[in-house]
């Protein structure tokens, strides 16, 4: 294991999952007096349930850790001290040379069985193209794998920049409950919103819980779902201008030095089937989310909440498409701006254009056969 001091940078998370970090230390600080995040651990190490999981850009001189190429890894960080992550920690990446001894010596792993099921839930993690508290639940349930809900929060840090947005979502449903004043309506936004984007479900998403005739389980179900595909809405506002100005950089870059005949075509052929693929993920994502805006219009508008009752509870199915496309969308964005970000020269050597457009064409274009291979 290498000693990792980036994890000062972390300490100023102070939250749960985003797109890149799943931060399980301060899950488990803030859950010490939870029983049953006690019970229903995600990882069964006490050791690797408190690490720091995230979605890393590789360096070049990070390349030789692993047996063949890949730009982002999973990097797994245990903290020196929980509660000072300042101190540092060290630190290994899933499936680098010598992962399986190193992750069972690191998690103190005395019963195979537990070890095993570690090792297939951080694998898990490993394929997933983003750590979304949403896909990530939905990805472990698919494989008959539970873990307690408070594993599945939104950061604090997204739930503060998210606010804004669930309240334009939400005020339309508050003045539908609501028959008091302005002021009163936002108020009752402000704790509902408060509410919806934490893990509570309490009394203040009772006027929610009465307007669409659900019981308690149902209805923390639903919370679950709700909050999803606000939390794609706004993720998806919030990267799509980046990932458009990174699709055109794509277009217009050219590799330093001559090319060839078949090199320029090769180069060609690959932007395309990045920007198809690209485009054709942010229709799909559109769609989606275009079936969650139809359920809770019919709820506003016709004040019907049977339709948006039954998408809710139906809705987690959905959050591996959207996760998984949204994940590869957000990978060719922040890839892109990381190296190259704003103001520098656009230019690349040849072997590094291919790898990285070879990368994203795997990313967003998984169906897409058929495409041109350089010959080397």
């Amino acid at each position: 294991m290498t000693i990792e001091r980036a994890t000062r940078c972390l300490s100023k998370m102070g939250g749960a999952s985003s797109n890149r970090v799943l931060n399980l230390n301060a899950i488990g600080l803030r859950n010490a007096e939870n029983p049953a995040h006690h019970a229903t651990p995600l990882f069964l190490s006490t050791v690797i349930n408190h690490a720091i999981i995230l979605k890393h850009t590789l360096r070049a001189n990070e390349a030789d850790a692993f047996s063949s190429h890949r730009a982002i890894a999973t990097k797994i960080i245990i903290p020196f001290e929980r509660t000072n992550l300042r101190s540092g920690g060290r630190s290994m990446y899933v499936d680098q040379h010598d992962f399986e001894p190193l992750f069972r010596e690191t998690g103190n792993y005395r019963n195979e069985a537990a070890f095993e099921r570690d090792l297939i839930i951080m694998r898990l993690i490993d394929k997933l193209p983003s750590l979304d508290p949403f896909l990530l639940r939905e990805r472990l349930r698919s494989n008959d794998i539970d873990a307690d809900a408070s594993y599945f929060e939104i950061s604090s840090a997204d739930q503060q920049r998210m606010h804004g947005y669930a309240s334009k979502e939400l005020i339309r449903l508050t003045r539908l409950v609501n028959d008091g004043p302005e002021s009163s309506v936002d108020a009752s936004t402000a704790k509902m919103v408060t509410a919806l984007l934490s893990s509570e479900v309490n009394e203040k998403l009772e006027p929610m819980r009465a307007t669409l005739g659900l019981n308690r389980t149902e209805f923390c179900e639903g919370v679950f779902s709700w909050r999803g595909f606000i939390y794609y809405k706004w993720t998806m506002s919030d990267f799509c201008p980046d990932l458009l100005k990174s699709l055109r950089e794509i277009r217009e870059l050219a590799p330093a030095g001559k090319m060839s005949s078949a090199q320029r075509t090769y180069f060609a052929e690959s932007k395309a089937t990045i920007i198809r693929g690209s485009k054709l993920n942010i229709d799909r994502v559109g769609d989606i989310i275009g079936v969650y805006d139809d359920a809770y219009g019919s709820l506003i508008e016709r004040q019907n909440p049977k339709l948006f009752r039954d998408f809710l509870v139906a809705a987690p199915s959905l959050f591996l498409e959207i996760g998984e496309k949204m994940g590869s969308l957000y990978h060719v964005s922040s890839f892109w701006k990381h190296r190259f970000p704003a103001g520098s020269s656009k230019r690349a050597e040849m072997d590094e254009l291919i790898a990285i457009f070879e990368d994203f064409m795997d990313c967003v274009s998984e169906n897409d056969k058929g495409r041109t291979v350089l010959a080397a």
